[in-house]
Formats: structure tokens, C-alpha cells, sequence
């Protein structure tokens, strides 16, 4: 009887561990605006849920054992929500790139999926990828990427390597790649404009471009972007793609 239920401890805590890591940074679902007993009740509720289909494939673990079990599926959960958090990262990235090229960077609110003083057009941004996010339903894929999780890498056979991090780590590296991907029309628009204006600057220094400048730059991106956002469901959606492609190559390394 204490043979079987310490089975039955261990991995409920093995699977418990790797669905709480994935809380804590998943988009959406690590969304600092949702109260932590929410979270601690969806951790619980997709625990449970991927217990009876999962917990034969974790083995008997015997007391000194659990520790390591238990930080190697947190690190493990923690990597596929990092893997999957990366195009909001990159959204914010690419509000911040906007807001400095278009002449908004000191224009700041509160950003509620953060809790701090952020550009606004960063938090439009990442409304907007959240928006595409739930249209979409890339939170259903994330839900059956946590649970694949389980049959490509059972528990307790995770070994977090050197090349397990530096995967991790790229990841969080490739941020700025995909922000620039995502703010590249503007971005090239408004880099253009100021060559533009600095010529123009050179061929007739009484026309007073520092004070047309920021306003021709401001509402040429702010038109750009709009015409931009056509095409931002498609690009998110091929986005959020690949940083499942990332957790699928994250999850390999750690075999």
C-alpha cells in the first residue's frame, strides 16, 4: 500500500511539476492579470486530467530521487512556456522599435500583462498578438503541446544538458530577430525618411524639417503599420508555428 502510493505521489508531483513550470511563462495562461489561485486551479485541473493517461510512464522514484525529478520537470515546463512566450516578447520588441521610430517612446501607460510602465505601442502590440492568439486558438495547441510533452519526453527521463540551454537561451536570443521581422515595414519606412529628410535638409536648410520631421516620420508609420496589420494574422500564425517547432527541438535536446 505505501509502495503504490508513493507511485502515485510522485507522479502526480512529476506531472504537476513540469504543468506548473509551463504556467508560470505560457502565453496567456502566465498572464500576470490572472489571480495566482486561478493559475494554481488550471494547474491542478491539467494535472489532473494528464494523470490517468500519464502516470504509468513514470517509474518507481524512491524518496531521495523526487528533488531532482521535481526541479528537472519544472526546468522542462519552464523551456516550453519560454519556447512559446517568444512572439509576445518579439510583439513588445516590436512596439518598442515603433515607438522610437515613429516618435512615441515617451508615451507610456501601464501594461497589464506585465504590471509596468510600458510604450504604447507596445502594449498595442501584444493586444494585438493576443487578440490573434485566442482567434486563432494557440492556446488549445499549447494545452496539446504540454501533453505531448508527456508521451515524447516521459517523465523522469529528461536530462536538462548544456545543449538543452543553449537552446533555451537562443531562444530568448532570437527575440530581437523576430521583433525587427515583425516592425520591418516601419522600421525600413521611417529609416528611409530620415535619409529623405536629412537630404532634403542639405538641399534647402531654411525649410524647417526639425519641427515637420517627427510629424511626417509619426504619421507615415502610423500609416504603414495599419497597412502592415493586414498581414500580421497570417505572420503571427506562421510565428506561432515555429516556436512550437522550438519546444518540439527543445524537448529533443533534453532526451
Amino acid at each position: 500500500m505505501d509502495f503504490s502510493f508513493g507511485n502515485t505521489l510522485g507522479a502526480l508531483l512529476a506531472i504537476g511539476a513540469r504543468v506548473t513550470g509551463l504556467m508560470l511563462f505560457a502565453p496567456f495562461l502566465g498572464n500576470v492579470g490572472i489571480p495566482p489561485r486561478i493559475k494554481a486551479m488550471m494547474a491542478l485541473t491539467l494535472t489532473a486530467v494528464l494523470y490517468p493517461a500519464f502516470s504509468p510512464r513514470v517509474g518507481a522514484v524512491s524518496m531521495g530521487e523526487w528533488p531532482l525529478l521535481m526541479g528537472t520537470e519544472l526546468l522542462v515546463g519552464v523551456a516550453i512556456g519560454i519556447t512559446t512566450n517568444l512572439v509576445f516578447e518579439a510583439a513588445q520588441m516590436a512596439g518598442q522599435i515603433f515607438s522610437v521610430q515613429m516618435g512615441y517612446s515617451l508615451v507610456n501607460i501601464l501594461d497589464p500583462m506585465t504590471q509596468v510602465d510600458t510604450t504604447v505601442l507596445s502594449v498595442f502590440t501584444q493586444t494585438m498578438a493576443l487578440l490573434i492568439f485566442l482567434s486563432l486558438d494557440v492556446h488549445h495547441w499549447i494545452l496539446r503541446a504540454i501533453a505531448h510533452s508527456f508521451e515524447y519526453l516521459p517523465p523522469g527521463s529528461g536530462t536538462p544538458n548544456a545543449a538543452f540551454t543553449s537552446q533555451v537561451l537562443h531562444v530568448g536570443g532570437s527575440v530581437l530577430g523576430v521583433g525587427i521581422q515583425i516592425a520591418a515595414p516601419v522600421l525600413t519606412a521611417t529609416v528611409t525618411s530620415d535619409v529623405l529628410l536629412g537630404l532634403l535638409g542639405k538641399a534647402s536648410p531654411q525649410m524647417p524639417l526639425i519641427f515637420l520631421g517627427p510629424a511626417i516620420k509619426g504619421l507615415f508609420g502610423l500609416l504603414l503599420m495599419a497597412a502592415a496589420m493586414h498581414y500580421w494574422p497570417d505572420m503571427f500564425s506562421r510565428l506561432f508555428t515555429n516556436s512550437l517547432g522550438l519546444t518540439e527541438r527543445v524537448l529533443h535536446l533534453a532526451r
